[in-house]
Protein backbone atom coordinates (compact mmCIF):
# COMPACT_ATOMS: atom_id res chain seq x y z
CA UNK A 1 0.00 0.00 0.00
CA UNK A 2 1.53 3.27 -1.12
CA UNK A 3 0.84 6.16 1.67
CA UNK A 4 0.03 9.31 -0.45
CA UNK A 5 0.38 13.41 1.50
CA UNK A 6 -0.81 15.96 -0.98
CA UNK A 7 0.29 19.28 -0.31
CA UNK A 8 -2.46 21.87 -1.61
CA UNK A 9 -6.30 21.50 -1.43
CA UNK A 10 -7.61 24.38 -3.56
CA UNK A 11 -8.85 24.11 -7.10
CA UNK A 12 -7.10 20.71 -8.26
CA UNK A 13 -6.35 19.15 -4.90
CA UNK A 14 -9.78 18.22 -4.08
CA UNK A 15 -9.48 15.64 -6.80
CA UNK A 16 -6.31 14.12 -6.27
CA UNK A 17 -7.33 13.41 -2.84
CA UNK A 18 -10.41 12.02 -4.06
CA UNK A 19 -8.88 9.55 -6.41
CA UNK A 20 -5.81 9.07 -4.12
CA UNK A 21 -8.79 7.46 -1.82
CA UNK A 22 -10.78 5.73 -4.49
CA UNK A 23 -7.49 3.90 -5.61
CA UNK A 24 -7.31 0.53 -4.66
CA UNK A 25 -3.38 0.66 -3.94
CA UNK A 26 -3.12 4.00 -2.23
CA UNK A 27 -4.25 5.65 1.33
CA UNK A 28 -3.86 9.40 1.82
CA UNK A 29 -1.94 9.66 4.84
CA UNK A 30 -1.90 13.22 5.36
CA UNK A 31 -3.36 16.76 3.57
CA UNK A 32 -1.77 20.12 3.86
CA UNK A 33 -2.98 23.69 3.08
CA UNK A 34 -2.42 27.34 4.24
CA UNK A 35 -6.16 27.66 4.72
CA UNK A 36 -7.77 26.20 7.51
CA UNK A 37 -11.07 26.33 6.23
CA UNK A 38 -10.55 24.38 3.26
CA UNK A 39 -8.85 21.76 5.69
CA UNK A 40 -12.26 21.53 7.82
CA UNK A 41 -14.04 20.90 4.80
CA UNK A 42 -11.62 17.71 4.12
CA UNK A 43 -12.16 16.44 7.51
CA UNK A 44 -15.74 16.56 6.92
CA UNK A 45 -15.56 13.96 4.46
CA UNK A 46 -12.41 12.23 5.32
CA UNK A 47 -12.44 12.01 8.74
CA UNK A 48 -9.16 9.48 9.29
CA UNK A 49 -6.99 11.98 6.92
CA UNK A 50 -4.44 14.34 8.82
CA UNK A 51 -4.42 17.83 8.30
CA UNK A 52 -1.97 20.58 8.60
CA UNK A 53 -1.08 24.02 7.40
CA UNK A 54 2.55 23.35 6.89
CA UNK A 55 3.71 21.27 4.22
CA UNK A 56 6.88 20.23 5.55
CA UNK A 57 5.35 18.17 8.33
CA UNK A 58 4.24 15.62 5.37
CA UNK A 59 7.64 15.39 4.71
CA UNK A 60 9.18 14.58 7.72
CA UNK A 61 6.82 12.01 7.83
CA UNK A 62 8.76 8.59 6.87
CA UNK A 63 5.38 6.41 6.40
CA UNK A 64 4.72 8.91 3.44
CA UNK A 65 6.02 7.14 0.23
CA UNK A 66 4.80 9.91 -1.94
CA UNK A 67 3.44 13.57 -2.25
CA UNK A 68 1.36 15.20 -4.97
CA UNK A 69 1.69 19.17 -5.52
CA UNK A 70 -0.90 21.10 -6.61
CA UNK A 71 0.15 24.57 -5.30
CA UNK A 72 0.65 27.77 -7.44
CA UNK A 73 3.59 27.11 -9.97
CA UNK A 74 6.09 29.24 -8.76
CA UNK A 75 6.15 27.06 -5.41
CA UNK A 76 6.65 23.97 -7.14
CA UNK A 77 10.03 23.73 -8.08
CA UNK A 78 10.97 24.61 -3.87
CA UNK A 79 8.32 21.95 -2.68
CA UNK A 80 9.23 19.37 -4.64
CA UNK A 81 12.48 19.58 -3.94
CA UNK A 82 12.28 19.14 -0.40
CA UNK A 83 10.03 16.52 -1.33
CA UNK A 84 13.03 14.55 -3.45
CA UNK A 85 15.85 15.20 -0.69
CA UNK A 86 12.86 13.96 1.93
CA UNK A 87 12.87 10.94 -0.11
CA UNK A 88 9.38 10.96 -1.44
CA UNK A 89 8.39 9.89 -4.89
CA UNK A 90 6.33 13.33 -6.68
CA UNK A 91 3.74 13.74 -8.21
CA UNK A 92 3.92 17.70 -9.35
CA UNK A 93 0.45 19.43 -11.20
CA UNK A 94 1.15 20.99 -14.48
CA UNK A 95 3.47 22.83 -15.54
CA UNK A 96 6.55 21.14 -14.02
CA UNK A 97 7.93 24.17 -13.18
CA UNK A 98 8.63 28.11 -14.26
CA UNK A 99 11.52 27.35 -16.00
CA UNK A 100 13.78 25.17 -17.78
CA UNK A 101 16.59 25.12 -15.66
CA UNK A 102 14.16 24.49 -12.14
CA UNK A 103 12.87 21.30 -14.64
CA UNK A 104 16.21 19.87 -15.22
CA UNK A 105 17.07 20.35 -11.86
CA UNK A 106 14.49 18.34 -9.99
CA UNK A 107 14.92 15.38 -13.09
CA UNK A 108 18.61 15.56 -11.82
CA UNK A 109 18.15 14.96 -8.08
CA UNK A 110 14.95 12.57 -8.99
CA UNK A 111 17.09 10.45 -10.82
CA UNK A 112 20.18 10.55 -8.49
CA UNK A 113 17.73 9.11 -5.16
CA UNK A 114 16.50 6.60 -7.40
CA UNK A 115 13.05 8.72 -6.90
CA UNK A 116 9.94 8.80 -9.34
CA UNK A 117 9.28 12.48 -10.73
CA UNK A 118 5.36 12.71 -12.43
CA UNK A 119 3.95 15.24 -13.66
CA UNK A 120 0.00 15.71 -13.52
CA UNK A 121 -0.27 15.94 -18.20
CA UNK A 122 -3.85 14.72 -17.14
CA UNK A 123 -5.18 14.81 -21.10
CA UNK A 124 -3.05 12.35 -21.92
CA UNK A 125 -4.98 9.68 -19.70
CA UNK A 126 -8.15 10.47 -21.24
CA UNK A 127 -9.74 7.63 -23.48
CA UNK A 128 -10.00 10.12 -26.17
CA UNK A 129 -6.54 11.12 -26.15
CA UNK A 130 -5.23 7.45 -25.53
CA UNK A 131 -7.78 6.54 -28.68
CA UNK A 132 -5.68 9.62 -31.05
CA UNK A 133 -2.65 8.05 -29.68
CA UNK A 134 -3.10 4.44 -31.00
CA UNK A 135 -4.94 5.49 -34.64
CA UNK A 136 -1.59 7.84 -35.62
CA UNK A 137 1.13 4.84 -34.28
CA UNK A 138 -0.96 2.37 -35.99
CA UNK A 139 -0.98 4.46 -39.21
CA UNK A 140 -4.38 4.56 -39.90
CA UNK A 141 -4.21 8.40 -40.41
CA UNK A 142 -1.25 8.46 -42.69
CA UNK A 143 1.10 11.22 -42.49
CA UNK A 144 0.06 14.19 -39.68
CA UNK A 145 -0.28 17.58 -41.63
CA UNK A 146 -1.26 19.70 -38.55
CA UNK A 147 -3.22 19.98 -35.50
CA UNK A 148 -5.18 23.05 -34.73
CA UNK A 149 -6.76 23.57 -31.49
CA UNK A 150 -9.22 25.92 -30.12
CA UNK A 151 -9.47 26.04 -25.67
CA UNK A 152 -11.21 29.18 -25.01
CA UNK A 153 -13.80 29.69 -21.77
CA UNK A 154 -14.54 32.79 -19.13
CA UNK A 155 -11.74 32.82 -16.37
CA UNK A 156 -10.31 31.33 -14.44
CA UNK A 157 -7.79 34.30 -14.36
CA UNK A 158 -4.27 33.23 -12.55
CA UNK A 159 -2.38 36.04 -11.13
CA UNK A 160 1.08 34.21 -11.23
CA UNK A 161 1.00 32.89 -15.56
CA UNK A 162 -0.46 33.78 -18.71
CA UNK A 163 -3.24 32.17 -20.33
CA UNK A 164 -0.30 29.98 -22.23
CA UNK A 165 1.15 28.66 -18.90
CA UNK A 166 -2.54 27.84 -18.22
CA UNK A 167 -4.22 26.27 -20.83
CA UNK A 168 -1.71 25.42 -23.73
CA UNK A 169 0.09 23.39 -21.52
CA UNK A 170 -2.89 20.94 -22.27
CA UNK A 171 -2.41 20.57 -25.82
CA UNK A 172 1.57 20.90 -25.70
CA UNK A 173 1.28 17.53 -23.40
CA UNK A 174 -1.16 16.21 -25.87
CA UNK A 175 1.25 16.63 -28.93
CA UNK A 176 4.28 15.45 -26.88
CA UNK A 177 2.70 12.37 -26.41
CA UNK A 178 1.02 11.80 -29.84
CA UNK A 179 3.60 13.15 -31.97
CA UNK A 180 7.19 11.03 -33.02
CA UNK A 181 8.78 14.54 -33.88
CA UNK A 182 9.63 17.55 -32.12
CA UNK A 183 9.18 21.74 -33.14
CA UNK A 184 12.13 23.46 -34.68
CA UNK A 185 10.56 26.78 -33.50
CA UNK A 186 7.46 28.58 -32.07
CA UNK A 187 5.77 31.75 -32.42
CA UNK A 188 3.06 33.11 -30.18
CA UNK A 189 0.87 36.30 -29.98
CA UNK A 190 -0.95 37.31 -27.14
CA UNK A 191 -2.34 40.46 -25.00
CA UNK A 192 -3.42 41.48 -21.75
CA UNK A 193 -6.85 42.95 -21.18
CA UNK A 194 -6.81 43.23 -17.42
CA UNK A 195 -4.46 46.19 -16.43
CA UNK A 196 -1.32 44.42 -13.83
CA UNK A 197 -2.24 41.15 -14.83
CA UNK A 198 -0.83 38.54 -17.69
CA UNK A 199 -1.71 38.15 -20.90
CA UNK A 200 -5.59 36.62 -21.44
CA UNK A 201 -5.07 35.18 -24.66
CA UNK A 202 -2.92 33.94 -27.13
CA UNK A 203 -2.23 32.57 -30.66
CA UNK A 204 0.63 29.55 -30.69
CA UNK A 205 2.29 28.28 -33.99
CA UNK A 206 4.77 25.04 -33.85
CA UNK A 207 6.95 24.36 -36.70
CA UNK A 208 8.26 20.92 -36.97
CA UNK A 209 11.16 19.61 -39.05
CA UNK A 210 8.33 17.97 -42.12
CA UNK A 211 5.20 20.22 -43.59
CA UNK A 212 3.48 19.42 -39.84
CA UNK A 213 2.44 22.49 -38.30
CA UNK A 214 0.47 23.38 -35.11
CA UNK A 215 -1.63 26.20 -34.36
CA UNK A 216 -3.36 26.58 -30.43
CA UNK A 217 -5.96 29.34 -29.59
CA UNK A 218 -6.11 30.12 -25.77
CA UNK A 219 -8.56 32.55 -24.42
CA UNK A 220 -9.46 33.58 -20.89
CA UNK A 221 -11.75 36.01 -22.53
CA UNK A 222 -14.54 34.08 -24.48
CA UNK A 223 -18.35 34.16 -23.99
CA UNK A 224 -18.05 30.31 -24.32
CA UNK A 225 -16.78 27.49 -23.62
CA UNK A 226 -14.96 25.33 -26.20
CA UNK A 227 -12.66 22.50 -26.45
CA UNK A 228 -12.03 21.54 -30.05
CA UNK A 229 -9.18 19.90 -31.71
CA UNK A 230 -8.83 18.88 -35.23
CA UNK A 231 -5.88 16.89 -36.68
CA UNK A 232 -5.65 16.55 -40.43
CA UNK A 233 -3.74 13.94 -42.02
CA UNK A 234 -3.08 11.89 -45.68
CA UNK A 235 -5.73 9.53 -45.02
CA UNK A 236 -8.20 10.21 -42.48
CA UNK A 237 -8.64 13.54 -40.53
CA UNK A 238 -9.96 13.63 -36.52
CA UNK A 239 -12.62 16.14 -34.64
CA UNK A 240 -11.69 16.05 -30.87
CA UNK A 241 -14.37 18.04 -28.69
CA UNK A 242 -13.51 17.27 -25.51
CA UNK A 243 -18.09 19.09 -24.26
CA UNK A 244 -19.30 16.25 -26.15
CA UNK A 245 -20.89 14.24 -24.14
CA UNK A 246 -21.35 10.98 -26.39
CA UNK A 247 -18.88 11.17 -29.41
CA UNK A 248 -16.26 12.61 -27.87
CA UNK A 249 -13.80 11.82 -31.22
CA UNK A 250 -14.63 11.76 -34.58
CA UNK A 251 -12.77 10.13 -37.35
CA UNK A 252 -13.62 10.83 -41.13
CA UNK A 253 -12.31 9.00 -44.04
CA UNK A 254 -11.95 12.55 -46.02
CA UNK A 255 -9.14 14.02 -47.99
CA UNK A 256 -7.74 15.34 -50.94
CA UNK A 257 -6.07 13.52 -53.87
CA UNK A 258 -3.27 14.40 -55.88
CA UNK A 259 -3.61 13.72 -59.67
CA UNK A 260 -0.34 14.76 -62.08
CA UNK A 261 -0.85 15.66 -65.59
CA UNK A 262 0.51 12.74 -68.15
CA UNK A 263 4.07 14.90 -68.65
CA UNK A 264 5.72 14.36 -65.55
CA UNK A 265 7.89 18.02 -66.07
CA UNK A 266 4.21 19.33 -66.08
CA UNK A 267 4.09 19.99 -62.13
CA UNK A 268 2.08 23.24 -62.29
CA UNK A 269 -0.91 20.97 -63.66
CA UNK A 270 -0.97 18.86 -60.81
CA UNK A 271 -4.54 18.85 -59.89
CA UNK A 272 -6.25 18.27 -56.60
CA UNK A 273 -9.17 16.01 -56.10
CA UNK A 274 -11.40 15.38 -52.79
CA UNK A 275 -11.87 11.96 -51.14
CA UNK A 276 -15.46 11.68 -49.36
CA UNK A 277 -16.01 8.21 -47.11
CA UNK A 278 -17.49 7.68 -43.64
CA UNK A 279 -17.50 8.87 -40.47
CA UNK A 280 -17.08 7.02 -37.48
CA UNK A 281 -17.08 7.64 -33.66
CA UNK A 282 -14.85 5.08 -32.18
CA UNK A 283 -15.67 3.74 -28.70
CA UNK A 284 -13.85 4.85 -25.55
CA UNK A 285 -12.62 4.17 -22.36
CA UNK A 286 -14.70 5.83 -20.41
CA UNK A 287 -12.95 5.51 -17.06
CA UNK A 288 -12.67 9.05 -15.27
CA UNK A 289 -8.75 10.71 -16.69
CA UNK A 290 -7.22 11.31 -13.15
CA UNK A 291 -8.10 7.52 -12.28
CA UNK A 292 -6.31 5.90 -14.52
CA UNK A 293 -3.36 8.55 -14.09
CA UNK A 294 -3.20 7.93 -10.31
CA UNK A 295 -3.24 4.15 -11.44
CA UNK A 296 -0.79 4.68 -13.29
CA UNK A 297 1.80 6.49 -10.75
CA UNK A 298 0.85 3.55 -8.51
CA UNK A 299 2.08 1.45 -10.65
CA UNK A 300 5.22 3.07 -11.65
CA UNK A 301 6.30 3.20 -8.10
CA UNK A 302 5.86 -0.61 -7.53
CA UNK A 303 7.34 -1.41 -10.91
CA UNK A 304 10.28 0.91 -10.56
CA UNK A 305 9.23 2.59 -14.11
CA UNK A 306 9.30 5.19 -15.89
CA UNK A 307 5.49 8.01 -16.32
CA UNK A 308 4.33 8.54 -19.58
CA UNK A 309 4.60 12.09 -18.11
CA UNK A 310 7.58 11.78 -16.76
CA UNK A 311 9.87 14.93 -15.30
CA UNK A 312 11.54 14.52 -18.58
CA UNK A 313 8.11 15.19 -21.02
CA UNK A 314 7.12 18.15 -18.43
CA UNK A 315 10.30 19.49 -19.26
CA UNK A 316 9.55 19.46 -23.00
CA UNK A 317 6.89 21.36 -22.52
CA UNK A 318 8.17 23.70 -20.33
CA UNK A 319 11.30 24.88 -22.71
CA UNK A 320 8.33 25.02 -25.32
CA UNK A 321 5.99 27.69 -22.72
CA UNK A 322 9.49 29.32 -21.92
CA UNK A 323 9.90 30.06 -25.79
CA UNK A 324 6.48 30.86 -26.59
CA UNK A 325 6.46 33.34 -23.66
CA UNK A 326 9.76 35.13 -24.74
CA UNK A 327 8.03 35.18 -28.70
CA UNK A 328 5.11 36.88 -27.65
CA UNK A 329 6.67 39.53 -25.70
CA UNK A 330 8.62 40.40 -29.40
CA UNK A 331 5.31 40.09 -30.89
CA UNK A 332 5.63 37.01 -32.67
CA UNK A 333 8.97 36.81 -33.25
CA UNK A 334 9.55 32.89 -34.00
CA UNK A 335 12.04 31.08 -31.28
CA UNK A 336 14.20 28.58 -32.15
CA UNK A 337 14.14 25.98 -29.74
CA UNK A 338 16.96 24.26 -28.39
CA UNK A 339 19.11 21.07 -29.13
CA UNK A 340 18.27 19.97 -25.47
CA UNK A 341 14.83 19.75 -26.63
CA UNK A 342 14.68 17.78 -29.72
CA UNK A 343 17.75 15.57 -27.82
CA UNK A 344 15.45 14.65 -24.94
CA UNK A 345 12.19 14.27 -27.15
CA UNK A 346 11.09 10.58 -27.55
CA UNK A 347 8.33 7.75 -26.92
CA UNK A 348 7.72 4.57 -25.46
Amino acid sequence: MIKIGVIGYGYWGPNLVRNFCDCADTTVVAVSDLDPRRLQTLCARYPAVRTMTDYREILRDNEIDAVAIATPVFTHFNIAMEAIRAGKHVWVEKPLTRTTAEGEELINQAERRNLLLHVDHTFVYTGAVRKIHELVRSGSLGQIYYYDSVRVNLGLFQHDINVIWDLAVHDLSILDFLLESQPEAVSATGMSHVPGRPEDMAFITLFFHSNLIAHLHVNWLSPVKVRKTLIGASQKMVVFDDLETSEKLKVYDKGITLSLAENPDAVYKELVGYRTGDMWSPKLDTAEALQVETEHFVSCIEGREKPITDGSAGLRVVQILEAASRSMAERGRPVELTRSLTAAWSHS
